[in-house]
């Protein structure tokens, strides 16, 4: 019991401060449909823990070996973050969650991974955290703990989305707005911050 409570409240550890795929749960709880944004954070759930598991077992180890790859998912992963964020900005007021702007089921899945597998910040953050912990655990531990990371993962981010949608009718269309369009320009300079890493590697 005692490595599944270190496991879950380093889960709650990682997730809580605001980042891409908080602000994605956010931003799809109060624009989109409740059953779509619960989709959403599910997917956000899913992948998230597939990253907290290869982060677990060294994936950051690769991505030093590779650097190839570290380059690749920085160019790729910045410029569609910053994609993302410019179409948050150019949704109308009167758009905002209605059904002809519900992201499709593909668009969905594939945003929550973007979110999650191409931000080389969250890779390198997890596989600091949870790679330096594992070395700490006996091996016959690490199926309890990394149980506790995963359910943490799943708990916040459906939690998350369930508290936003309960009272996203309190706010009004112009709210909704503003709301997209701070989550928005935060997303854009989170790309721009990537795509300088990139430039910065590529230079180096």
């Amino acid at each position: 019991m005692n490595f599944f409570l270190q496991g879950l409240t380093m889960g709650f550890a990682i997730e809580a401060p605001i980042g891409l795929a908080n602000l994605f749960v956010i931003n799809n709880a109060l624009t989109q449909s409740r059953r779509r944004s619960y989709i959403a954070a599910f997917f956000v759930a899913f992948f998230d823990i597939a990253l907290s598991i290869a982060c677990f077992f060294g994936i950051g180890a690769i991505m030093k070996q590779f650097e190839w790859l570290k380059i690749a998912i920085l160019l790729f992963g910045s410029l569609i973050v910053i994609y993302m964020g410019i179409n948050l900005l150019r949704a109308e007021a009167s758009e905002i969650g209605s059904k002809d702007t519900e992201l499709t089921m593909f668009k969905t899945i594939s945003t929550a991974f973007v979110m999650i597998w191409f931000n080389p910040q969250a890779i390198i953050d997890g596989s600091l955290m949870l790679g330096a912990f594992q070395v700490t655990l006996p091996v016959n531990s690490y199926p309890i703990f990394i149980g506790g990371v995963v359910i943490a993962s799943f708990v916040w981010f459906i939690g998350l989305n369930l508290v936003i949608a309960k009272f996203k009718d309190k706010f009004n269309a112009k709210v909704l707005r503003t709301i997209n369009m701070v989550c928005g320009a935060v997303i854009i300079l989170y790309g721009l911050k990537l795509f300088y890493n990139f430039i910065t590697l590529i230079i180096h």
